[in-house]
């Protein structure tokens, strides 16, 4: 095998920018594997573990970019450096043909835009507060995509955005919606009367786009990241953004969609949502429910958006199982009418880290222990959930929701599984994410399921979609696709993990389904 490299000095570029490339270097004749990244120390050492580091790359600085390739010859490896240097001389023909300038800093990008109050930041962890705590000391709120950020990090930018009173959302933070406007992984709704406040990206999607399937709206989605609840932030973000809902005049309901508070920080929350003045629904994946009356608590995401419309609407609510149970029950029927033999097991692989949480969380009571990487404990068995966006799944490369391949992998690979039964999986939607993600997931099923079909078995993939038809990729041609490759398409992730665990166990079916027939 040839590994060949190259250092280009002093040239920054964006990290979603650079593992696109790298993408498309990996998809190259003869090439193993290749990164595009820039010399930080963090990824020295993914160089090193990769087998990419060479005299060349080891002299490169946090400001110079990096470009490795392995490839099975030398020639390869060279043509793949070569066409590297193409895509980063085409991206830029592109963008100068637009003749805009693109901001190299904060300041010159607010000589551009000297009204702007919100300022995006997507740099690697280890500068992400730096360029945070610019923002929030010329006034500006703070949407932080970027990850790897240390918990003292967060804690100090946090609190200098509430003596500011700005919001610093994140770190990590995937989505948002102020005033219309989706930030980072958006699904396209429509503006409404219910504001969020959400831990994380995939939670204010689904809840979002469940708000656009029964009609209403989003005022704003403010996400806090995923330890604004711990004990060491205290909630500050998310105490802030229910006072901002609070004054909104167009927010006439609020969500708060989180991971189970600490115990130290519940009571500050408790007295900001008493303080909030209108109907609030809490969706804290995990927690008991809280009984002073002042929010209504629900166990899963579509639980908040269907409490929260309810709510509005002045209507009596209660949590379902299915929205159709008959039609469940006859769907099982039709699947346990085939009698080839089924793996034991469940394989979630999800894109969304609290879709995964979510999964687990309604699985765990009904089919016993799982291994996960999401959430606390899991013991080993035949039941396993995995989190793909997850750190260690995406260090140097795209998150599964831009790239779908190594997802794709996995479900052939499970196809290849006697212990294997039933694959849960979920599929995100909306502005930033695939293009198409449907379509490599559906031919994976296909290649799965006639995998097993040619041992002797049956695989059962189930599938839930999280987007609008609004969304570019579409929904209903999403779900079309999925269906179309053999998946069971079930309205909702929680519906979903519930059919899973029907279609693993039928006795639980009493106590699912009641006597809906």
């Amino acid at each position: 095998m040839a590994v060949r490299a190259v250092v280009w000095r002093s040239y920054y570029q964006d990290s979603m920018i650079l593992m696109r490339i790298a993408e498309s270097l990996r998809a190259l004749p003869g090439v193993r594997e290749a990164a595009v990244l820039m010399g930080t120390p963090a990824n020295h050492e993914l160089l090193a573990a990769a087998g990419l580091a060479t005299p060349e790359t080891k002299a490169a600085t946090p400001g110079d970019l990096v470009l490795a390739v392995a490839a099975s010859t030398d020639a390869e490896a060279q043509a793949a450096l070569d066409a590297a240097k193409g895509l980063f001389d085409a991206r830029r023909r592109e963008r100068e043909a637009t003749g805009r300038i693109l901001p190299r800093t904060l300041e010159s990008a607010l000589r551009q835009l000297p009204d702007a109050n919100l300022v995006s930041i997507s740099v690697p962890g280890a500068y992400a507060k730096f360029e945070a705590m610019r923002g929030l000391r010329r006034g500006l709120h703070v949407f932080l995509f970027s990850d790897n950020v240390s918990l003292a990090d967060e804690v100090e930018l946090k609190q200098v955005a509430v003596r500011r009173r700005l919001l610093c959302m994140g770190p990590d933070c995937g989505t948002a919606y102020l005033n219309g406007v989706g930030l980072g992984f958006a699904n396209v709704v429509a503006r409404g009367r219910v504001g969020c406040v959400a831990a994380s990206g995939t939670g204010l999607q689904a809840v979002a786009s469940r708000l656009a399937a029964l009609g209403e709206g989003v005022s704003h989605g403010i996400g806090v990241g995923g330890r604004d609840l711990s004990a060491e932030v205290d909630g500050a973000m998310t105490k802030l953004a229910l006072e901002a809902l609070a004054a909104d005049p167009t927010t006439e309901a609020v969500i708060l969609i989180s991971k189970p508070p600490a115990a130290s920080v519940l009571p500050g929350l408790e007295a900001t949502i008493r303080k909030v003045g209108k109907p609030i629904v809490v969706s804290c994946l995990g927690a008991a429910a809280r009984g002073d009356g002042s929010a209504r608590w629900v166990t899963t995401l579509e639980d908040a958006a269907d409490a929260a419309v309810a709510l509005l609407d002045g209507r009596s609510w209660a949590p379902r199982a299915f929205s159709d149970p008959v039609a469940v029950r006859t769907r099982l029927a039709r699947l346990r009418a085939d009698t080839t033999r089924r793996g034991a097991g469940l394989l979630g692989l999800y894109t969304g880290g609290t879709l995964a949480h979510e999964a687990r969380l309604l699985l765990e009571p009904l089919l016993g222990p799982i291994a996960s990487n999401v959430g606390a404990g899991g013991e080993a068995g035949p039941h396993r959930i995995l989190d793909l966006g997850a750190d260690e799944f995406t260090v140097g490369r795209l998150h599964p929701m831009l790239d779908p391949e190594g997802r794709a992998a996995r479900v052939r690979e499970a196809g290849r599984s006697a212990g294997v039964g039933v694959v849960l999986v979920d599929l995100v939607l909306g502005r930033g994410v695939h293009a198409d993600p449907a379509r490599p997931l559906a031919a994976a099923i296909e290649d799965a399921r006639r995998a097993a079909a040619a041992d002797g078995r049956s695989l059962l993939v189930v599938a839930s979609v999280v987007g609008t038809e609004r969304d570019p990729q579409g929904l209903g041609a999403q779900v079309g696709a999925l269906e179309a490759a053999g998946a069971e398409m079930v309205p909702s992730n929680a519906q979903a993990a519930r059919f899973a665990a029907l279609a693993l166990n039928p006795s639980l079916e009493a106590e699912l389904l009641g006597d809906a027939r």
